[in-house]
């Protein structure tokens, strides 16, 4: 595999993804995402819930999932779904609700297996298995791909070239941080490609540099976590200064501040998983509306709109 190369990212076309209220301006276009998962199915979990209870467990994701959906309809604002197989077998009208009302259906594996956890035989038919099923629901073609907790790293790095040989354009399974349960601070901020231009792109979770230091501003819990005025700064300064297209995530999930407590968890998972719930629409109300949002594969991918079957 060759040395991950850098195309320092793109904005999108001026005309798409503005939030109500905001002038027609020469803004930078972020790509907003959501990661399609049940409370329960999270990494933080994965020691103390056997998935082959996740049946017997009371189901969430659609309601949070229609709550998200509304949220961005009233901002008026596209996003791109990474979603589970597994969620997509047993919800099917909730997919193709998500492919109605606009936005790109992604794949996020069939049931949140990290890649570290996998094989490239193993990798291939869940990725594989994942998009057509997808597809299959959905109606659409799927062309991205994030991997559960950002598990690509130096280690898995032939997981790009499955990727791209089983058709997916750009993966968004990178993190360049430091972090005890995912991270790889040796890759690019900024989109690259793995294998060369001819290969498939990786768009890697937004961070920040500040004062010589390499900061998350992704998303997820540390929007939850740090003050708004945090974010507001970073992508002011990615946008305006830098003219970076940025990558937001979070999970339906998180804005669910009802959900079950799970039993059996350490401390640390269970600050990181439960802090501020309550906090986080009206902080996502906000970002939509102080910045400019759309899918992934129409900020990073030319033709992707075309590609995703968009209208």
């Amino acid at each position: 595999m060759r040395q991950p190369t850098g195309d320092g990212g793109q904005s999108a076309p001026q005309s798409l993804g503005r939030a109500k209220g905001h002038a027609e301006t020469a803004r930078v276009v972020n790509a907003m995402s959501i990661d399609i998962e049940e409370h329960f199915q999270v990494g933080a979990f994965e020691n103390v819930i056997d998935p082959s209870s996740w049946d017997r467990l009371a189901s969430r994701v659609e309601d949070n999932t229609d709550r998200v959906l509304k949220l961005f309809d009233n901002a008026g604002v596209k996003a791109t779904f990474f979603t589970l197989g597994w969620i997509a077998e047993r919800h099917p009208q909730l997919v193709r609700r998500i492919v109605e009302q606009g936005h790109e259906l992604a794949s996020h594996g069939y049931s949140h297996v990290r890649v570290t956890n996998q094989d490239a035989q193993g990798f291939r038919a869940d990725v594989r298995k994942t998009k057509q099923l997808l597809e299959d629901v959905g109606g659409v073609a799927v062309n991205g791909y994030r991997a559960a907790s950002f598990s690509i790293d130096d280690s898995v790095l032939w997981a790009f070239e499955v990727l791209a040989e089983e058709g997916y354009r750009y993966s968004s399974s990178v993190y360049p941080i430091q972090h005890d349960h995912y991270g790889m601070p040796s890759a690019p901020r900024r989109p690259f490609y793995p294998d060369g231009k001819d290969g498939i792109k990786e768009v890697p979770i937004t961070t920040w540099d500040l004062l010589g230091r390499t900061l998350p501003c992704g998303g997820g819990g540390y929007f939850r976590l740090l003050p708004y005025a945090y974010f507001r700064t970073a992508y002011r300064r990615l946008n305006q200064r830098d003219r970076q297209s940025c990558v937001f995530y979070f999970h339906p999930w998180e804005v669910d501040p009802q959900q079950p407590r799970i039993p059996g968890i350490g401390a640390k998972a269970r600050f990181r998983h439960y802090i501020n719930l309550d906090k986080m629409q009206a902080r996502l109300t906000r970002l939509l509306s102080d910045f400019a949002w759309d899918r992934m594969d129409r900020v990073f991918l030319e033709g992707g709109s075309a590609k995703a079957g968009a209208s």
